[in-house]
């Protein structure tokens, strides 16, 4: 497992992802930290609310791009904040990633991913998160935490890869988007 300066360098040295156009209509932080580990990253779980498809998943901070973001970088950095009190520096960017579509409805996500010199200090929950999990990378990637899990979608069982670890289940879309950025730093 890389370390947090080595991470950064493989994630920078890909070429970022810079759309012509901007059709994202939503974007999430992936915020890196040193940990004792390895380096860990910055996980919510999301509140259970009403009419929330997305209620108790596990997920990157963020959500959908408001007509006042200048940017999707705008909005990752204000969702971050809103969701867990954390002030993401301009200098802990590191690079953005590509855009994923949600399976289900095909919405647009970006993914820019940044790293802490320090631990981010304390963070405290909003009313959208359950919880907020500084996760070691070393222990998404253990392969005694793969599985699958077992969505119903439109009635049809499907059978998805996930994560497990300390009680939680990472799956879905942001299984795929850590997918993505695990191709790339781990050797």
């Amino acid at each position: 497992m890389p370390d947090l300066p080595t991470l950064a360098a493989r994630l920078r040295a890909r070429p970022s992802y810079a759309p012509a156009e901007e059709h994202a209509g939503a974007a999430v932080a992936t915020v890196f930290r040193p940990g004792a580990r390895s380096p860990e990253v910055l996980l919510i779980e999301r509140a259970q609310r009403e009419g929330d498809p997305w209620s108790g998943h596990i997920a990157f901070p963020g959500g959908r791009r408001d007509p006042a973001d200048a940017s999707v970088l705008a909005t990752a950095v204000r969702e971050t904040m809103e969701e867990v009190r954390l002030r993401l520096p301009p200098s802990s960017l590191v690079t953005r990633v590509e855009d994923l579509f949600a399976r289900s409805n095909g919405y647009q996500v970006a993914q820019l991913v940044f790293a802490l010199e320090d631990d981010g200090g304390p963070l405290s929950a909003s009313e959208e998160v359950a919880s907020v999990l500084w996760t070691p990378l070393s222990v998404l990637v253990a392969p005694e935490n793969a599985g699958t899990f077992q969505f119903d979608h439109d009635g049809l069982p499907l059978e998805l890869p996930c994560v497990r670890f300390g009680g939680h289940v990472l799956w879905g879309m942001t299984y795929r988007m850590l997918q993505v950025l695990l191709e790339a730093v781990v050797a």
